[in-house]
């Protein structure tokens, strides 16, 4: 009887490791295999939340199949405590083992709304924008220039959310003024900068901030990026340049960023300045003049005239030899680039063409039918200026 009862125990036992293990298996799939979703969605982690919480809600927007094998499969992989609070977009059919990544990966989230504040040339705006997550394209919510717009409704709603997603973004282009102005009217951050910084020292890139950041912190960042993409682009500087210094190569790729926005066009550009300083041409181009005029305080917002092309300042390349003493603008990393590594070509000259673009020219008479050309542009489309390097 003993011998039956034993072996009837030990055949259930058996059973049950074998339904265990099953069990396991299946558990294990389920973790592993691919999830329910059927669309991408932006899943929101709470400050503080627990796995409990986050399980039960990943379950409840169709993002994992059961709560209770998500929350085991976390514990089993020790990131019970590795959640991180945040918006994070979950791809359709992601298994519960990506969607654990996703929500303990780390660093900011990857989707959710952000706010964008954007220095420009020409204007400094705060654009509010959210992620689509069937598309993964951002969607325009509100936008408005600071100090100078009503905030909108949108924003005002929106700027306490606790994940949402803060930056500042500086164009290529814009002066250390225009980049100064612009922070003081960006009501989310805090504190003074106490010096105007030097001109070309500030990096155009896109940074990441939190509300309350320090803007003499922020200023610091960009000049501390700036000199290493200098130091960067230097270091692969072609030989037999104009200038022999970093600095002076800064200056030069100030004026290659404001004559052109067009990437194939930089090392064209720089080729044409490159040529002049090496034939002992003044480079004659008006971004100088326009910086004499206005010291990098704002746009100028018309045409040169004759008496400021005429005009004696320290940047008036009609006037003076060589480089001007100090950039004209913060130059990103691709006008650098351009400046230390130009182009090889005969063109000495250059003007705009009506597509955005520049017409190139080796001699002067070749120039002045492009000059030409342009001039019945302008008069076509009621315009007055001309950007390039003029005939002498």
């Amino acid at each position: 009887m003993w011998r039956s009862i034993a072996s009837n125990a030990l055949t259930l036992f058996v059973v049950v490791l074998m339904l265990a293990a099953a069990a396991v298996a299946w558990g294990r799939q389920e973790f592993a295999g691919p999830g329910p979703l059927t669309d991408a969605v932006c899943f929101k982690v709470e400050r503080g939340a627990s796995l409990s919480g986050v399980a039960d809600d990943l379950a409840a927007q169709g993002v994992v199949s059961s709560a209770a094998i998500f929350r085991i499969g976390t514990d089993y992989a020790g990131r019970s405590d590795d959640l991180r609070f945040g918006s994070y977009l979950i791809e359709a059919g992601s298994s519960m083992g990506e969607v654990l990544d996703d929500l303990t990966a780390g660093g900011q989230s990857t989707c959710g709304r952000e706010v964008n504040f954007r220095i420009g040339v020409a204007r400094a705006d705060i654009l509010l924008r959210e992620l689509d997550p069937a598309s993964g394209n951002f969607v325009e919510v509100a936008r408005f220039e600071p100090g100078v717009e009503a905030e909108p409704a949108e924003f005002t709603a929106a700027r306490n959310d606790s994940d949402l997603r803060w930056r500042v973004t500086v164009a290529e282009g814009v002066t250390s003024w225009q980049v100064i102005d612009a922070l003081k009217r960006a009501d989310f951050m805090a504190g003074d900068v106490p010096e105007l910084p030097a001109e070309g020292s500030l990096a155009p890139d896109s940074y990441e901030v939190e509300p309350g950041a320090d803007r003499a912190a922020l200023v610091a960042l960009m000049a501390e990026r700036q000199v290493q993409v200098l130091a960067e682009e230097w270091a692969k500087r072609a030989e037999g340049l104009p200038y022999e210094t970093p600095e002076e190569a800064m200056i030069m790729a100030s004026i290659v960023e404001k004559e052109t926005g067009i990437a194939e066009e930089r090392g064209r550009v720089a080729s044409v300045f490159v040529n002049r300083l090496e034939q002992g041409m003044k480079l004659q181009t008006d971004p100088t003049v326009i910086y004499g005029v206005t010291r990098g305080e704002g746009v100028l917002g018309r045409g040169l005239r004759q008496s400021e092309l005429r005009r004696e300042t320290p940047w008036n390349t009609y006037v003076i030899d060589g480089l001007p003493p100090t950039p004209i603008a913060n130059p990103g990393r691709a006008a650098i680039a351009a400046a230390l590594n130009p182009d090889t070509t005969p063109y000495l000259f250059f003007v705009a063409d009506g597509t955005g673009g520049h017409a190139f020219a080796e001699t002067l008479a070749e120039h002045n039918e492009n000059v030409a050309r342009w001039r019945e542009i302008e008069a076509q489309a009621g315009q007055e200026g001309a950007t390039g390097v003029q005939g002498e």
